[in-house]
Parts: structure tokens; C-alpha cells; sequence
């Protein structure tokens, strides 16, 4: 009987060496003092009482645990991740968005700088065409900054004027007029008309009007209404209207 008790316990240790690997780690600690395998120090059947109740309390809790918080974790988990992923292609797509703004906020300026230059330079030539003797720019501000604005500058003869209130009406005219004229050459059109640009202009203007036309704007053709003969000097084709017998009349 000792015997198969013997084989018994020798069975069971070999049994819980294979379930239990920390078994043989700690077998040194067995039975020394101040360690958890004090056993004299540890009474074992307390500690199997301790342990008992804590397994008791374990199932109490469990019977109040909501079974399913894994599952909703895992759900949340997925959600956060997903969220988590479309927080980085929205982030990653802010940073292409910024970098177009950025790159076309340079083209823009660049494409400001090159408008600016050539009608600055057709606003002066068409200005001095139209008024011989005097002169006339487009200055950047006085943050020198042509996105903060621009200012005209006019020179009659050899003095700058400090406002435009020191000009005539019908130089401020041919100020305006030039300033048109050079926007539209920046990107001309095949045909333009003027209603009686010149109403508010002596002759001697009227005919600068008509000259400058001819000489920058070869590319176009241009429909002109006025009342002085001044503009006709340098037309290609006339035609007069009249009032014959009461009805307006065309002639060329």
C-alpha cells in the first residue's frame, strides 16, 4: 500500500512540474525562511483559507461584471484606431492643401509682379504719348510692397505732383484712360470701343489719342465714337452720322 502511494505522489509531482514550470525554479526556496515558501512562518492551511475566500469574492464580483466590456473595448478600440486613421490621411491632407495654397500664393505673387512691370511700363509710355512732356508710374506703397497696393505717381515736365487733386480734370482723364489702355494691352483683345473718350479733352489731346492707338495697339481694331475731328486723323474708315429728314442716318 506504501508503495502505490509512493508511485501515487511520485505521478502527481511529475504531473504538476509539467503543468506548473516556476515549480522547479523556485524547489530551492522551499522551506526557507523569509521567503513565501516559509512554511512555518506561512501557515499553509491559512493561506488555502485566505485563498479560498478571495476565489469567493472573485465569483461574486463576477456575477456583477458587465461580461460584454470586453467585447464593447474591442469595439472601441476598432473605433479609435479607424478614427485614428482617418485622422492621419486628414492631417496628411492638410499638409498637401497647405502646401498648394503656399505654392500658389507664389505663383500669384509672381504672376502680380510680371502684370504689374509690363502695365507700369505701357501706363508710362501711353501716358507721355497722350501728354508730351510729362510722366507717369505706378508706385509700389509705402511698404514697398505691390501686394499692399499702388499709388500713382505723375511728373509734369521735370516735377513730381504730390496728389492727383493738383492735376486738371482732363489730365486726371488721360491719367485713367492711360491706366485702361495698359491693362487691356497687357492681354489685347481683337477689338475694343470707345464711346467719346475724348469728351472731356482739347483737340491737341484728342489727337494724341488717335496717334497713341495707332502705335500701340497694331494688333487691334478699335470702334470709336467722338465728336471732334481731331480722332479722325488717324481712323482707317469713317462714318458720320446725321439726321436727314428726322431719321438718324449712317455714311461712310
Amino acid at each position: 500500500k506504501q508503495k502505490r502511494l509512493n508511485i501515487s505522489s511520485c505521478l502527481q509531482v511529475t504531473k504538476m512540474l509539467k503543468e506548473y514550470e516556476w515549480i522547479a525554479s523556485d524547489k530551492p526556496l522551499f522551506g526557507q525562511p523569509n521567503t513565501p515558501y516559509d512554511f512555518k512562518t506561512n501557515n499553509p492551511k491559512e493561506v488555502g483559507q485566505k485563498l479560498q475566500k478571495w476565489q469567493e469574492k472573485k465569483e461574486m464580483l463576477g456575477r456583477h461584471v458587465n461580461m460584454r466590456a470586453m467585447n464593447m473595448l474591442s469595439e472601441t478600440e476598432e473605433r479609435y484606431n479607424e478614427l485614428m486613421k482617418k485622422k492621419r490621411i486628414v492631417e496628411n491632407d492638410k499638409t498637401k492643401i497647405l502646401a498648394t495654397i503656399e505654392e500658389l500664393d507664389q505663383k500669384k505673387t509672381e504672376a502680380l509682379y510680371i502684370a504689374w512691370k509690363k502695365v507700369n511700363e505701357d501706363f508710362g509710355s501711353i501716358f507721355s504719348t497722350l501728354l508730351p512732356g510729362a510722366k507717369a508710374t505706378l508706385a509700389a506703397s509705402k511698404m514697398q510692397n505691390v501686394l499692399d497696393g499702388l499709388e500713382f505717381k505723375v511728373a509734369l515736365g521735370n516735377t513730381w505732383k504730390e496728389n492727383l487733386t493738383e492735376l486738371s480734370g482732363g489730365q486726371r482723364s488721360l491719367v485713367a484712360l492711360s491706366l485702361i489702355l495698359a491693362m487691356l494691352l497687357f492681354k489685347p483683345a481683337p477689338i475694343y470701343i470707345l464711346d467719346e473718350v475724348d469728351a472731356a479733352l482739347d483737340l491737341s489731346h484728342t489727337q494724341n489719342i488717335g496717334q497713341m492707338l495707332r502705335t500701340h495697339f497694331r494688333q487691334s481694331q478699335f470702334i470709336v465714337v467722338s465728336l471732334k475731328d481731331g480722332m479722325f486723323n488717324n481712323a482707317n474708315v469713317l462714318y458720320k452720322t446725321k439726321f436727314v429728314d428726322g431719321v438718324s442716318t449712317i455714311a461712310r
